[in-house]
């Protein structure tokens, strides 16, 4: 996964819009750690909505 915040909302949002129905799912496939995915993604103002199923 990228570890530039700008690279990682927009490979996060991609991944999540076109093969996951979840955070928890994409973490758990790619042994990625939510938490540090979200602290990266907050630190530029974007927020997981569950309902949409992305970064907003």
């Amino acid at each position: 996964m990228p570890k530039d915040p700008v690279m990682l909302l927009s490979y996060v949002n991609t991944q999540l819009r076109d093969n996951y129905t979840s955070l928890d799912e994409l973490c758990a496939s790619e042994g990625a750690d939510r938490a540090e995915i979200e602290a990266k993604l907050n630190s530029i103002n974007y927020e997981y909505n569950a309902e949409l199923n992305k970064f907003v």
